[in-house]
């Protein structure tokens, strides 16, 4: 054989294992996410707060508590999160959003947030509706991928 037709075998061979690898790696991350939605619907509340201010801030400048930053892994310190101000009774308190309805949460609004732990996982206006607004299509990779997750998210949801 050629040495050029061995190469293009090995290439094959490591692109088919690294396939497989990827599969098994999302197929347990899919479930790991499965089992940390079920927590989180376990101990959702109905919460009405005030929205102040909403911005996607690294985790280290959003001042969240110490204790969530120290259990934040190493290469998620510096990504940017949706973070919301919002004041919650007389308490003002930084909450994460959810990155699917960041764009819906309306400021300095009230509303009805579905909220877990610090974790704000639906947002429903008290006046008015819905806080969804109408904004233009994005574009953009992660634009694509929230798109796409959303997606998933339902078929998921239809299919149990």
């Amino acid at each position: 054989m050629s040495t050029v037709t061995i190469v293009l075998i090995v290439i094959a061979v490591l692109m088919v294992a690294a396939i497989v690898v990827l599969y098994f790696l999302g197929k347990k991350a899919q479930d790991k996410r499965a089992e940390q939605q079920n927590q989180m619907d376990a101990v959702a509340q109905q919460v009405s707060m005030l929205i102040i201010d909403k911005k996607r801030m690294k985790l280290k400048e959003a001042g969240l508590p110490e204790a969530v930053v120290a259990a934040t892994p190493w290469y998620a310190k510096n990504s940017k999160i949706p973070v919301v101000k919002a004041k919650v009774g007389p308490q003002m308190m930084t909450l994460i959003c959810d990155a699917e309805i960041f764009d819906e949460v309306p400021v300095k609004k009230e509303v009805k947030a579905t909220v877990s732990g610090l974790y704000i996982t639906k947002v429903k206006g008290i006046r008015g509706g819905n806080a969804t607004q109408d904004t233009k299509k994005k574009k953009g990779l992660r634009a694509w991928a929230l798109r796409k997750q959303k997606e998933l998210d339902q078929e998921t949801r239809k299919n149990k």
